[in-house]
């Protein structure tokens, strides 16, 4: 098989996890390699996410590395045979693989936490505030690229929206519901939308608001993915380039910190409900 060009966020996680056990065996590249009959530079590329691995390959190399966790080498074989084409297959070539990316993960974790300080959550949106929303980015994008990210973006709400939806947890400013990104009955439309979407248990909406004294958090943003081991959660955060996926330890305490603080500053789910039902009637 030849190597991967671009290889997906999960397919680079599985390769991240195989050299993280290898080096907590204290095992070099070249040594995994021998066990697989192959050369170092093949082996660099399974870890890269270049080149596949399989189920078998995978548990060889778990027992090699002495991993006894079943949990996790199941979960590590289920990333290496996992042949899902999603929805977003279809955005592939049309959008930047870090949208493609990103519903993809939403799609296979357990449970979701956001916070989103300046905008509605995505998951949230309504298409018209969406559409509103990448309309006004610089420079600006052309009718052609801005449609198939309003679809994307709506098209990602499906993991709360099926039967058995993905547990999701997010924490909102209540500045972010009060800016008009487009007129007001865009923002009266939006504010029901959550409501709804709070009333049929799809989402538990937290908000700041404003007169919360002592929040120095406006720059938090953020989503925790959990993932079906704790060892293969994993963070998301946007950056300049777009967005940007962490999942070092550290990098996840720090986010699992930022939300415990953001949350804090947060009402409880009713009174959040309340709220908002306040905003939309003096709209």
């Amino acid at each position: 098989m030849p190597p991967r060009s671009n290889p997906t966020a999960r397919q680079v996680r599985l390769g991240t996890e195989l050299r993280r056990l290898r080096e907590a065996a204290g095992l070099k590249a070249r040594e995994a390699a021998a066990l697989l009959n192959s050369t170092s530079g093949q082996m660099s590329h399974v870890e890269l996410g270049i080149a596949a691995a399989s189920a078998e390959r995978v548990r060889r190399l778990a027992a090699y590395y002495a991993c006894t966790d079943e949990a996790l080498i199941n979960a590590l074989v289920s990333l290496a045979t996992d042949r899902t084409r999603g929805w977003w297959e279809k955005y592939r070539g049309v959008l930047p693989p870090a949208f493609l990316d990103t519903a993809e993960a939403e799609y296979h974790a357990t449970y979701l936490r956001e916070v989103v300080i300046t905008h509605v959550p995505g998951l949230l949106q309504t298409a018209d505030y969406a559409r509103a929303v990448f309309s006004y980015m610089r420079p600006e994008l052309p009718e052609s690229e801005v449609t198939p990210r309003v679809e994307h973006r709506m098209n990602r709400r499906v993991i709360i929206e099926r039967d058995v939806p993905t547990p999701y947890e997010t924490v909102v400013h209540e500045f972010a519901l009060r800016v008009h990104v487009a007129d007001r009955e865009v923002s009266r439309t939006q504010l029901r939308f959550i409501l709804d979407e709070i009333e049929q248990e799809r989402a538990t909406v937290r908000v700041i608001p404003v007169d919360y004294e002592g929040f120095a958090g406006a720059g938090a943003s953020m989503m925790y993915l959990g993932g079906p081991v704790p060892q293969l959660d994993t963070g998301l955060r946007d950056s300049p380039t777009g967005a940007a996926f962490c999942d070092a330890e550290a990098q996840l305490e720090n986010l699992r910190t930022l939300f415990r603080k953001v949350k804090s500053a947060s009402l409880d789910p009713a009174p959040s409900r309340d709220l908002i039902h306040r905003l939309m009637k003096e709209l």
